[in-house]
């Protein structure tokens, strides 16, 4: 990942995504350990209190949870908390992005439906 610090997202929240597609990609797995404040801080070259927001995101939305003295830990629900987010917000957004773009360029229902099968027919290979 590289932290892109040009203001349209902010750190924290680069940081937090991050780490959950890390999760979903099952490249950090239940009950692993997560990367510090200060070793995120020190891999991206950024404030450990930036850091720190990122992760107490994910530790609120119970991503992660806390052991007093060791760190934080992935929870064992994390994959299924991660996705519902996503679906109800990324996914919801895109779709509507979509709608609205395919409205300007004069694009029919029945037309974006086939592009969206063929996408996923084209992207089951991967």
């Amino acid at each position: 990942m590289i932290v892109q610090g040009d203001g349209t997202k902010p750190i924290y929240i680069q940081i937090a995504e991050w780490l959950e597609t890390e999760i979903l990609s099952e490249n950090i797995k239940p009950d692993e350990k997560i990367y510090s404040q200060y070793q995120l801080a020190e891999m991206y070259n950024i404030n450990p209190a930036t850091a720190a927001k990122g992760l107490t995101i994910l530790a609120n939305e119970a991503v992660l949870y806390k052991k007093r003295g060791l760190g934080m830990f992935v929870s064992s629900k994390a994959k299924a908390i991660i996705l519902k987010k996503r679906k109800g917000q990324t996914l919801k957004n895109l779709v509507t992005d979509l709608v609205s773009e395919a409205k300007r360029l004069d694009v029919s229902e029945a037309e974006l439906i086939g592009m969206i099968k063929l996408a996923n027919s084209q992207g089951e290979g991967k």
